[in-house]
């Protein structure tokens, strides 16, 4: 027994995980269900490989961990998962710890941590194969002692903003795969509102792809400062090999899913913590893929985008609607996190979430500093409500609205960013339409409703009668 740590699973991730805490000075024992695998990651970890101890049994692996034990699995969400634990307590002691860092559905979470019957983790690590060979941000949730046995690990492999580890204990059970899926549904809106920005340049503008390279190129130098800003950039600007053009021009209109976004729209509707810009862009994921539909509506219908004209929009307009669209969807993963907080009993630190997702995840944004300040003056507040962000709303909703519109009545589709404009004009409506909504539910169902003169609740309209 010689390793500090072992790591089941050396797909794309689990490989890259586990140079990453070779390269940070740790012994690692890994295994992997098909044993050529394991021998050919060891063959090609060059300078690494001493670190490194390949096993080809479930039993060697074990077998060449210090006790107690620290074991991360690195195996497709769901059934795998529990066979793999089922497969792998009998050969541990009761003192040895199992990390699950797939992306699971934090109720799975939830549910083997209670199931358990040693030590149990489940840990939310983002920022792809780069973040996890890298530098990752890593969201920890279970028992915070069997945080605290590994952090030292964990915080050496992390991403690190300004010298800060990008790895923080997020609450008990399935706290950080929690925390994990709001920040892919973060990604998804984040990701859909920048597509949406690029059809708007692209079919109401006339920008080919280097033309729309060089405004990302641009944006990513101010404001709009983010991972996601800075590789739009990139996918634009890429040539294709076969075709010499543009790359974008040449990848089919279809974007694929592993379905964390849709765990964050369900468990919003669960928490009733409205998230509709996430909401939509899911949506706008699974209309993607119905292509043969979508060109029959074409010929039905006719081409939707019409060329804008040229005063209609600016460059600084799309730049100044994109930054309201920002600070509105991370408002609304901020406030679900929250709620979370509250129906789980978790007490989730947001402004440690705002500061771990600063580096290595997939979100990191320049906005993340700020957030994590208006996080900590008052975590109860919604994000837009905060002084900093109020201010960037007040200046940059009336350019959302420009665009909105402008995609509306030109036919070019834009859902998140109307989403996002619809829930910040109804967060800023003191008075709204519910009223009507509560007077047919109680003329069809006598569900009563409550006075605005005399605050008494349980009222009924004259059809009670």
């Amino acid at each position: 027994m010689s390793s500090e740590i072992g790591l089941i699973g050396l797909g794309t991730m689990g490989a890259a995980l586990a140079l990453n805490i070779a390269e940070k000075g740790f012994d690692i024992a890994v295994w992997n269900r098909t044993t050529q695998v394991t021998r050919d990651f060891h063959g090609t970890a060059g300078d690494l490989a001493p670190r490194i101890t390949p096993t080809d049994s479930l039993e060697d692996f074990v077998q060449a961990i210090k006790v107690p034990r620290a074991i991360i699995l690195m195996v497709p969400a769901g059934d795998i998962v529990d066979a793999q634990i089922e497969a792998l307590r009998p050969l541990l002691g009761p003192d040895d710890l199992i990390i699950d860092a797939g992306n699971a559905n934090f109720h799975d979470t939830n549910r083997r941590a209670r199931e358990a019957t040693g030590p149990f983790l489940g840990i939310g690590v983002s920022g792809g194969e780069e973040g996890a060979r890298h530098g990752p941000s890593i969201m920890g949730g279970g028992k915070r002692d069997y945080w605290d046995r590994v952090a030292h690990i964990l915080d050496a492999i992390s991403a690190k903003y300004e010298g800060t580890p990008c790895a923080t204990w997020m609450g008990e059970e399935g706290a950080g795969h929690f925390v994990k899926a709001v920040h892919n549904g973060i990604e998804y809106a984040d990701m859909q509102m920048i597509a949406e920005v690029y059809g708007i340049l692209r079919d109401g503008m006339g920008y080919d792809a280097p033309a729309v390279a060089k405004v990302f190129d641009a944006w990513n130098d101010g404001p709009l400062r983010s991972y996601l800003v800075e590789i739009s950039g990139k996918v634009a600007a890429a040539q294709d090999a076969a075709t010499g053009g543009p790359l974008l021009d040449v990848i089919a209109d279809a974007a694929g899913q592993k379905g964390t976004g849709r765990w964050t729209v369900i468990e919003a509707q669960h928490l009733a913590s409205p998230v509709p810009a996430i909401e939509a862009a899911v949506v706008a994921r699974n209309l993607s893929s119905r292509r043969e539909t979508r060109a029959l509506g074409e010929d039905l219908f006719g081409a939707a985008p019409k060329p804008l004209g040229e005063d209609a929009l600016t460059i600084d307009t799309l730049e100044q609607a994109l930054i309201a669209g920002k600070i509105l969807c991370y408002a609304q993963g901020f406030a679900m996190i929250s709620a979370a907080s509250e129906a789980f009993g978790w007490a989730l630190p947001l402004p440690d979430i705002a500061r771990v997702w600063r580096e290595g995840c997939i979100i990191r944004s320049e906005m993340l500093n700020d957030m994590a300040d208006a996080l900590t003056d008052d975590p109860e507040q919604n994000l837009m409500f905060a002084p900093y962000f109020a201010d960037q709303m007040k200046t940059t909703h009336d350019a959302l609205r420009q665009v909105v519109a402008a995609a509306a009545l030109h036919g070019l589709p834009a859902p998140a960013l109307g989403s996002g404009l619809s829930y910040f004009d109804a967060m800023r409506t003191k008075r709204g339409t519910a009223n009507m909504v509560q007077g047919q539910r109680d003329y069809f169902g006598l569900h009563g409703f409550v006075r605005l003169d005399d605050g008494k609740s349980d009222q009924h309209g004259p059809w009670a009668q």
